[in-house]
Formats: C-alpha cells, sequence, structure tokens
C-alpha cells in the first residue's frame, strides 16, 4: 500500500484521534457537519469507517498524530459495531439539513422585507415635500409594522443583509438606524407609543441633510473645518423641517439631539448627562454605530467587530453606559457581518444574532467542496462542540475565500421574529 504521506490518502482502517480527515464526498452523502475536520473522538471512527471508502484523504500538516500502520493486506469491509449510533448521526445530518433550508428561507423572507422597507423610504423620502401629509402617514406606516415585529413574544433576530442596490447609502442609513434604535428599545422593555416615537425621530434623525449639497453629503475625504461647519447644522436644518412636517416633541428632540454625547462633546449645543433626552441617547448610539462600519469611503469603514470594540474601548463616556451595554450584549460580540474563524479552524461570515443568545451566531461556512450557493449555515446555538475564537479583517483573507463569504460593502440590518415558541420567562 501507498505511504500516506506519499499520496494523503490511507485506507479507513488506519484512522486515529487526531488525523485531519477530507472526505470527497457531497455534504448530504454523509452524516458530518463539515466535509472537513480533525477526529476527536472514537464514534467518528466509527461512522467513517461505516461509510464504505476504500480510502479516506488526510491532511497531515493539520493533523495531531500520524496514521495507524497500513494492513499488509486490505481488511474486510467494515461491519458497524452500533447501527443505533451510526443511524443517529444519519438523523442529526437530516436535522441539520432540515436547519440549513429554514434559515435560508427565513434569510430570504427578511430580505424580500427589508427590500420592501427600503423601497418605501425612499418614495416616503422623495415625495416627503410635495406630498408631506401622506409621505407622513406611509412613515407611520411603515414605523408600525417594524414596531408590530419587535413587540412579539418570540425571540429577535438581527440579520446581515445584502448591498445589492447601489447610490442608496441615504435611505439604507435612515433604515439602519430605525431598526437597531427600535431593537434596542425593545430589549429597554419600552411600549408601543415609545417604540413608534423612537421609530419615527430615528427614521428622519438625518432629515435636515436635504438641505446641504449632495457633494458635501457624498464626499469620501476629509472635511475642511467649514465644510464640517456646515455638517453640524443638519441638525439645526432637520428641527425646522422636522416641525413643519408635524413630528412629535419626542421625534423633534431625536433630530435635534442625535449627535449630542453624555459627556458634552457632542452637537449643537454639547448637552450632558439629563439635558438629552433618553429617546435621543439610544438613537446616538446606533447612528454612530451605523457611521463607524458605513463611512463615505468604504476603505475607512470598521468592521463591525472593530465598531463595538472602538465604541466600548475609546468612546464609552459618550454613551448612556446601561443603554450601550445592553446595544453591545444584543449585537454580540461578533456582530452580523463580522468575518472569523472558529474553534474547529473553519473560516465563515456572521449572518445572524439572536439578540437574547449573542454568544451564538448563526455563520455562513466557509467549504470549497460545496457550492457557493449551497453554502452551509451553521446555527451555533446547536453545535456545542464549535465556538468563535476570533475575528478576521477581510484584507486577510485568501482571495477565493473572499469571494465565496462575500462580505458586505455596506453592513445593513434588518430584524425580524424567530419561528418557533416564546421564550421561557
Amino acid at each position: 500500500m501507498t505511504s500516506s504521506n506519499e499520496s494523503g490518502y490511507i485506507h479507513p482502517s488506519q484512522l486515529c484521534v487526531g488525523l485531519y480527515v477530507r472526505l470527497e464526498l457531497d455534504w448530504l452523502e454523509h452524516p458530518f457537519t463539515f466535509n472537513q475536520f480533525k477526529i476527536t473522538k472514537q464514534e467518528q471512527i466509527d461512522t467513517l469507517q461505516s461509510l464504505g471508502l476504500d480510502r479516506i484523504k488526510v491532511d497531515m500538516k493539520r493533523s495531531d498524530a500520524k496514521p495507524l500502520p497500513a494492513p499488509a493486506e486490505p481488511p474486510p469491509p467494515a461491519v458497524v459495531a452500533d447501527r443505533t449510533a451510526q443511524d443517529a448521526a444519519i438523523v442529526a445530518k437530516r436535522v441539520r439539513i432540515e436547519r440549513l433550508a429554514q434559515h435560508r428561507s427565513a434569510l430570504n423572507e427578511c430580505e424580500r422585507k427589508f427590500q420592501g422597507a427600503a423601497r418605501a423610504l425612499k418614495a416616503i423620502t422623495r415625495n416627503l415635500f410635495a406630498r408631506p401629509g401622506e409621505s407622513m402617514e406611509e412613515a407611520a406606516a411603515l414605523i408600525g409594522g417594524l414596531v408590530d415585529s419587535m413587540l412579539t413574544e418570540r425571540d429577535i433576530a438581527i440579520h446581515l443583509m445584502n448591498d445589492k442596490a447601489a447610490n442608496e447609502e441615504m435611505y439604507f442609513h435612515q433604515l439602519n438606524v430605525a431598526v437597531l434604535a427600535l431593537m434596542l428599545g425593545r430589549q429597554l422593555n419600552m411600549d408601543r407609543e415609545q417604540l413608534t416615537e423612537l421609530g419615527m425621530g430615528a427614521l428622519f434623525h438625518d432629515i435636515g441633510k436635504v438641505e446641504l449639497p449632495s457633494q458635501l453629503i457624498n464626499k469620501t475625504e476629509p472635511l475642511s473645518p467649514s465644510e464640517q461647519d456646515l455638517m453640524m447644522r443638519h441638525t439645526n436644518f432637520g428641527l425646522d423641517i422636522g416641525k413643519k412636517l408635524g413630528l412629535t416633541p419626542e421625534a423633534l428632540a431625536i433630530v435635534f439631539q442625535h449627535h449630542e454625547y453624555v459627556d458634552g462633546s457632542g452637537y449643537p449645543h454639547a448637552l450632558s448627562g439629563d439635558g438629552i433626552l433618553p429617546l435621543s441617547k439610544l438613537v446616538s448610539i446606533v447612528n454612530e454605530y451605523d457611521n463607524l462600519c458605513n463611512r463615505p469611503n468604504p476603505r475607512d469603514s470598521l468592521t463591525p467587530y472593530e465598531a463595538l470594540a472602538t465604541m466600548f474601548g475609546q468612546q464609552r463616556k459618550r454613551f448612556d453606559p446601561q443603554a450601550l451595554g445592553i446595544f453591545i450584549r444584543c449585537m454580540g460580540v461578533y456582530p452580523p457581518g463580522t468575518l472569523v474563524q472558529l474553534s474547529n479552524n473553519a473560516l465563515g461570515l456572521v449572518m445572524s444574532v439572536n439578540a437574547s443568545k449573542p454568544l451564538k451566531p448563526t455563520v455562513l461556512i466557509y467549504d470549497p467542496s460545496v457550492p457557493k450557493h449551497e453554502a452551509i449555515i451553521l446555527d451555533l446555538e446547536t453545535e456545542p462542540d464549535l465556538t468563535i475564537i476570533k475575528s478576521i479583517r477581510p484584507g486577510l483573507l485568501p482571495a477565493p475565500v473572499f469571494a465565496y463569504l462575500n462580505p458586505r460593502k455596506r453592513m445593513t440590518y434588518y430584524c425580524d421574529a424567530l419561528p418557533g415558541n416564546p421564550p421561557p420567562n
């Protein structure tokens, strides 16, 4: 028999704990979570030997052990000692497949809702001054729908959306801020009226920018002092516009105060502490997060992980400590859009986070043996042996991995209720 060091293949009888194996099978043709993995227990060896393969590929560079000695003659086909265990593994794989289909369906449905909300917001913004009454009714309906989805008794998931639409950053920013503010408000146990005020203020928080030149809004280079001064006036412009549109006092406060910080370092009036209304403090947090992740020049944008780390490590004096802590907890240590490495060295992209279980997100897995359109999506809550060990900057990924995982140019989110029963009290 040819040496495994030369061929990279061994007979199944040579398997042992510590070998890193690569199955040359379709993902649906075996019961394991991954096509490649390190053997950690005898049960995996038993299942591998039950597959009826003549040979199994091993990666010695990633193995912690050497294969067992090759037999002088090929042994007879393996007999499964515990058929119940193999059947259980197959059933578990079927459950994973079903869960994968559910994840894809949930993401597709959330994507559909997000695109519908983005289109509605675009129409509202375009018609705001020509048909203000009608536009404000449509805005109230949009926020009402979002509030309804937040007030469900089921857990809320924060999903990463595709960035297919170009040149619509303004609408996506408004929607991002509104969605994340409502998610934060829900976690703070706000009632429907409070959430509605929060949502309307967040949706229109940057309405004053319609008075600014488009070349200033879209400028990717640092602003000059005079440009920065003009940009800062958008809160005053927004207050005037909001009054004409009939926004409530609470929503107007958000429009006027969303750049105020509790340490007094914000604008337009350097308010501090209780001088800033509670709803405005929430919007200042999510607005800052979205601005860090989606800067005018995409090359300057931080990853979601870096944005939260910056807000907590360098900027936390600016924000209400309770609200910031809850926001970070909801977004998770590794927010949607973060590229990660798992404890088995697999690479992936965080797609969704359950706001009540932020340490166990849903991750899109890079596996070159699985077609990109069929990529594995794992819910780490159901994979107790897997954890995230670190985040990775997109620029450090090899080109094939980057193309497969397709990190988003913009970090755009939408929240939706998870299927199933309400969480226990």
